[in-house]
């Protein structure tokens, strides 16, 4: 029996789950870097999408929901270690006094939980190419979002072959589909 065990087993075993959520999710966020055609990966037919199963595209919803808060945060602190940076080129001279500094002390503490955060995202994805596409393109989008990054649509034909339920997972915000509203009637009150 599987009482309290949440999850599905998708047909494998713990690690080989783990490593099938991490390459779905890594292919969602690659799908927005666009791949030079010479690695011999065919490019992605629309950006932010991928086509699953139904099973697998809600159980890497979790996980890329996840990485994507994860990566708004590494937004506000490496935000707030801007102003301690320097602009001077690196080995300069002056990189070099800023270097051995008071200021790069500052720096460093204040870029800190932006570095943790950022080596936790590339733990959970396991790829940082996936990590830095995600953190530098698809971050900056849902800063002002609360969560909610993305969406899952039920494909009408099944899997050739053994006939899976297909789904589409794919980041929000890019094709909405929100005709514009008609103002709504007002009531008009009978004098009384």
């Amino acid at each position: 029996m599987r009482h309290r065990r949440k999850g599905r087993h998708l047909g494998r075993c713990p690690s080989h789950q783990r490593a099938l959520l991490r390459n779905l999710a890594s292919a969602l966020f690659l799908t927005e870097e666009a791949l030079p055609p010479l690695l011999g990966i065919n490019p992605p037919a629309v950006r932010g999408r991928i086509t699953t199963t139904l099973a697998k595209a809600k159980e890497v919803r979790p996980l890329v929901e996840k990485c994507i808060t994860l990566a708004v945060k590494v937004l506000e602190y490496a935000e707030a270690a801007q102003p301690l940076a320097t602009t001077a080129a690196r080995n300069s001279e002056e990189w070099r006094a800023w270097r051995h500094g008071q200021g790069w002390l500052e720096w460093t503490k204040a870029i800190a939980p932006a570095v943790a955060t950022r080596r936790r995202i590339v733990r959970l994805l396991g790829n940082k190419q996936a990590a830095t596409v995600l953190i530098e393109k698809i971050a900056p989008r849902f800063r002002d979002r609360a969560g909610g990054y993305t969406r899952i649509i039920r494909l009408a034909k099944p899997r050739v072959g053994d006939a899976g339920t297909r789904a589409i997972l794919e980041l929000v915000g890019v094709r909405e589909r929100r005709a514009p509203r008609a103002p709504r009637p007002k009531l008009e009150t009978a004098p009384s």
